[in-house]
C-alpha cells in the first residue's frame, strides 16, 4: 500500500502552517522535504508528527539554533538520546520556570482585581493602598512557610 503524500498546501493546512514558514524551516533544516520524480516537494504522514513535535519545541521557548541543534542530534541517531534528553530536561526546567513566574503576575493581578472589587464594594476602606492590602497575602505566605 503507497503511503499518502502531501503537496506543501495540502501540509501546510494540516500542520497549520504558511507554505512559507515551511520552507524557511525547510531552510534551517528543521524538516527535510521529499521529492518526487519532477522535483516536487511532498510530505508524509510521519512529517505531520514530526512538525508537530518541532512545534511543541519552539512552544515551549526552544530557540532556533537549538532546535536546529536538536535536528541535527536526531539525525546522527541513537547515541545522542543521552544529549537530546539532556536538552529537552533543560527545555522543560527552562518552560517550568516560565510558567511559575506567570503563576506569580496572575496571583498579583487577581489580588489587584479582588482589591478594586473591594474599593467598589467598599469592603476595603478607602485608605487603605494596594500596597498594604498585598502585605496580609505575603504575611500570610510567610506563615505557611514557618509552618512547613
Amino acid at each position: 500500500m503507497m503511503t499518502k503524500q502531501y503537496r506543501i498546501g495540502e501540509f501546510a493546512k494540516l500542520v497549520g502552517l504558511s507554505t512559507y514558514t515551511l520552507r524557511y524551516y525547510e531552510d534551517q533544516g528543521l524538516i527535510v522535504a521529499h521529492r518526487d520524480d519532477n522535483d516536487v516537494r511532498y510530505y508524509l504522514e510521519e512529517d505531520i508528527r514530526w512538525v508537530g513535535f518541532i512545534l511543541h519545541l519552539k512552544g515551549t521557548g526552544m530557540r532556533l539554533n537549538d532546535l536546529k541543534r536538536y535536528v541535527r542530534l536526531r539525525a546522527q541517531g541513537d547515541a545522542t538520546i543521552e544529549e537530546r534528553r539532556d536538552m529537552l530536561q533543560k527545555v522543560k526546567a527552562d518552560a517550568e520556570a516560565d510558567i511559575a513566574e506567570l503563576q506569580m503576575h496572575l496571583e498579583v493581578l487577581s489580588h489587584k482585581i479582588d482589591w478594586y472589587d473591594g474599593k467598589v464594594d467598599q469592603t476595603i476602606a478607602d485608605t487603605e493602598s494596594f500596597q498594604d492590602y498585598l502585605q496580609q497575602f505575603n504575611e500570610q505566605g510567610a506563615d505557611k512557610n514557618g509552618q512547613e
